[in-house]
């Protein structure tokens, strides 16, 4: 939903290739769209050029689920695949990923190991991350000519900084969001929506908003709201709004106050066919300066520490592209991750509490 998706039934293309068991193949699934393209820039492309491997790429609306089914029929024809940092989680908790050595990885620059040069939780046993993405605030740059709203608190005052809202349909971002907003600092979110009481305060704060705000589905539907008057403020992915203020010149500012980030990154199917070729190019495209060169041409931060002075310009703008990445110095400083272990024991409960306070 953070970006345009492409659906396609090209797991053809992938078997196809898979059948050429050589060392110059390689089956990468992706998510297509901007998102796919900004790999296929970054890393496919010079991969082939210096390895003389052959990639073929086949795109799904979300890659884990291909995977799922790859492993359990015995059928795998993709080596590697990009999936969001909880499906990994998942399907490595499952078995339906190869455990990835860090030290295959290259240092940095300056000779910093990888495990030591990737940010904190983007290295797990079967997943390296290659991007930070977040939801954070935005809003019309023109409904508000004098005060900017500045916070989530700013977000939930209807009467200071007037205008509907939109928030996306679910309890995971939003009661993170509401005891921010509700004075909890940003290092304490987790653990006060870990007791009763703090689940209470969330919903309690999402009261004082819930006439105001149309609720969204589908990552495109913020930027769309906001550019067709219907909202001011929005509380969406920042691609998103990324995309619509550099690309379409919409008057949409983003606040990184309150930022909730999360990571999406390669994994490695259990059985790959070409397991070797797929860690070579794991370990191309997450160099540091493969890494900033995708960040040039989508606004989700590298999860490496070393990449952030690479990234230049937009990608064929002269514009700065750090200010917008979440993992910038000022921005990341001002969020908090998504506490995967959280969501992973207390959604079910969470989501099924907020439909029933949805429909109240």
């Amino acid at each position: 939903m953070k970006k345009p998706l492409i659906a396609t039934t090209a797991f053809a293309a992938l078997a196809t290739a898979a059948s050429a068991q050589s060392g110059g193949v390689l089956n990468v699934l992706d998510w297509g769209g901007a998102y796919g393209q900004s790999h296929a820039i970054a890393y496919n492309a010079p991969f082939e050029a210096e390895t003389g491997i052959r990639i073929t790429v086949a795109d799904a609306d979300n890659p884990a689920t291909p995977i799922k089914a790859m492993v359990e029929a015995g059928n795998v024809t993709a080596d590697v695949a990009s999936v969001e940092y909880a499906d990994a989680v998942r399907l490595c908790d499952e078995g339906a990923l190869e455990q990835i050595d860090p030290s295959v990885l290259s240092a940095a620059a300056d000779g910093t190991a990888a495990a030591d040069d990737f940010i904190e939780g983007a290295i797990t046993d079967c997943f390296v991350a290659t991007d930070v993405y977040s939801m954070v605030l935005a809003y019309d740059d023109s409904k508000f000519p004098e005060a900017k709203p500045a916070s989530p608190a700013d977000f939930f005052d209807t009467a200071k900084f007037p205008g509907k809202r939109t928030m996306r349909k679910g309890a995971k971002f939003n009661l993170e969001l509401a005891l921010m907003a509700d004075g909890v600092a940003p290092a304490e979110v987790y653990d006060v929506l870990s007791t009763p009481e703090g689940v209470d305060r969330a919903f309690a704060k999402l009261d004082t908003i819930k006439n105001d705000v149309i609720w969204w589905e589908a990552g495109a539907q913020p930027p769309q709201l906001l550019a067709d008057g219907e909202v001011t403020m929005a509380y969406a992915f920042n691609g998103r709004i990324f995309n619509a203020a550099i690309g379409e010149n919409k008057p949409f500012n983003i606040i990184w106050n309150g930022q909730i980030y999360e990571m999406e990154g390669w994994v490695i199917p259990k059985g790959a066919p070409n397991m070797e070729n797929a860690l070579k190019y794991i370990e191309f495209s997450t160099r540091p300066e493969q890494l900033a060169k995708a960040a040039e041409h989508i606004s989700y931060g590298p999860p490496r520490k070393s990449s952030a002075a690479l990234v230049g310009n937009v990608a064929g703008k002269d514009v700065p592209m750090s200010p917008h990445l979440p993992t910038s110095p000022g921005n990341i400083e001002q969020g908090i991750a998504s506490n995967l272990d959280f969501w992973v024991d207390h959604d079910g409960e969470l989501s099924e509490r907020f439909n029933a306070w949805l429909a109240g």
